[in-house]
């Protein structure tokens, strides 16, 4: 057995990279969501692991037949459900070549390079964002590849529980409280949850559509000030640049205000619409970030870089350091020692670490700043498309303000008939758009997922998969209509 032989390596290599170019080409051919059952898996494979080898080609043979049919596939165009997971010739390439020298990058020593241009291309990708100098090693800040959003929030949630809980006594950790709004990403309810914090202290402030699903000042504040007469201590507030359920904006410049009045740790999560601002049109949705502790966004979604790679930038590496550092003797060297480098395992939950910039450094130098900006608004040019025709259509209506390239839609309650004595017109709208939704998706044509949003069930289109184009979008539309016209006739 010879499990890195070079010649073995470049015939395999090859057709796995003929097989997924074969994928890309026909994707559009599968159904997008999954047909399967649950379980249909165990039904098609063996109960136990063959004893001899078996051929890459009699495998990849299965992968096809077996695995392929429960996929749900991210990557077809028509794929228009959660946010999206765009990838690239660059990303995956990058991928690759991480993949390849495979090091485990948890400090300089173990691979200089790793760490080193992992430091240059997240100020590289800072300069993009045009974040302030403080959130750049060239200003005192620092920058970090974590898998998930989930990782950098938790990150930065212990960092401040620590430096609050050394001033109060860890034996206080009951009083602290941590802040967002009911629109924001269940991930601060679930880093809230491993730090140890209260459940009873965790706060998801209300949001109304007066205010677009925005965290307001006046709200974060109020419930600031009844926590601080309560005896309770204030800690962790995460602002959103685009929420899961509506892509809302929290408005960073007032919100951080308040934060600094009560020492509040503020994470900005710009998960899905962090790319689009590094385009200057898209910029200003970023303006207060300056005043914000730490900024994240995940490359991984919209900015053609494979999963996983989340962007964290701090203002204060030694607060992530004294929190998540450990130094056992089997990891000292001279390096370290002398603190004349940075050691990324001391800015993230584990030890090991893929070599994540490897990839976003070629999805950079590859389509280059101008590029990448054309592709964004080319899906934002696209979600503009598909929200000028459901104008078209008396029908339906767009629920909530559209920022970026995600439009939440449905059937108007008005055009929902019948005797609504049992429930009201607004619940027998949700009943029907959820049916709708669900018909659509069973279809296998397109793929949307839902959110409920003040009550109110919508349907999410989002523009976002890398092979997407307009006539997918203007099919995606007529795809809508024809289920909206048989549901609507038959109820």
């Amino acid at each position: 057995m010879k499990p890195l032989d070079p010649e073995e390596f470049r015939r395999h290599g090859h057709l796995v990279v003929d097989f997924l170019a074969d994928y890309y080409k026909n994707v559009e051919k599968y159904p997008v969501r999954s047909q399967v059952e649950p379980g249909y898996l165990k039904k098609r494979l063996p109960e136990s692991a063959p004893y001899d080898a078996e051929p890459i080609e009699k495998i990849l043979g299965d992968v096809q037949n077996d695995i392929v049919p429960g996929i749900t596939h991210w990557q077809s165009p028509n794929y228009f459900a959660y946010f999206p997971s765009s990838g690239s010739i660059a990303g995956f390439l990058g991928e690759m070549l991480s993949t390849g020298f495979n090091v485990v990058g948890f400090n300089w020593m173990s691979s200089p390079a790793a760490t080193e241009l992992e430091s240059i291309v997240m100020d590289w990708l800072g300069k993009m964002l045009k974040l302030p100098s403080e959130f750049l090693f060239s200003g005192g800040g620092g920058g970090v590849l974590q898998g998930t959003t989930c990782e950098a929030i938790l990150c930065t949630m212990v960092a401040t529980r620590d430096r609050v809980l050394k001033k109060i006594g860890r034996e206080n950790i009951n009083k602290l409280v941590v802040y967002g709004s009911d629109q924001t990403h269940s991930a601060i309810q679930k880093a809230a949850q491993i730090a140890g914090i209260n459940p009873s202290n965790f706060r998801a402030i209300a949001t109304s559509k007066s205010n677009a699903f925005g965290l307001t000042a006046e709200a974060f504040r109020a419930q600031v000030e009844s926590d601080v007469e309560s005896g309770l201590v204030p800690l962790f507030l995460c602002a959103t640049i685009g929420t899961t359920s509506s892509t809302a904006v929290d408005p960073l410049g007032p919100l951080c205000s308040v934060a600094k009045e009560f020492n509040i740790w503020v994470h900005v999560d710009a998960a899905y619409a962090g790319s689009a601002c590094i385009c200057p049109e898209y910029r200003h949705f970023l303006d207060g970030v300056e005043n914000a502790d730490s900024f994240s966004f995940n490359a991984h979604k919209w900015f053609l870089t494979t999963l996983d790679c989340c962007c964290m930038w701090v203002k204060d590496p030694s607060a992530l350091v004294k929190a998540l550092s450990t130094y056992p003797e089997y990891l000292r060297n001279k390096a370290s020692d002398e603190k004349s480098v940075i050691d990324y395992k001391d800015w993230q939950i584990t030890l090991s670490r893929r070599f994540r910039s490897l990839k976003l450094w070629l999805v950079i130098r590859s389509y280059g700043v101008a590029n990448l900006r054309k592709f964004l608004r080319s899906h934002i040019k696209m979600a503009k498309n598909f929200e000028g025709l459901i104008g078209m259509d008396k029908r339906f209506e767009v629920v909530v303000p559209r920022n970026f390239a995600t439009v939440c839609f449905r059937i108007s309650p008005i055009e929902i008939s019948g005797n609504h004595q049992i429930v009201s017109k607004e619940e027998a709208a949700n009943n029907i758009n959820a049916k709708l939704l669900e018909t659509i998706n069973e279809s296998g044509k397109i793929y949307m997922t839902h959110a409920v949003i003040g009550g109110v069930y919508v349907m999410r289109f989002a523009v976002g998969a890398t092979l997407t184009e307009n006539r997918h979008v203007i099919l995606a539309w007529k795809v809508v209509q024809e289920h909206a016209n048989a549901l609507l006739n038959s109820s």
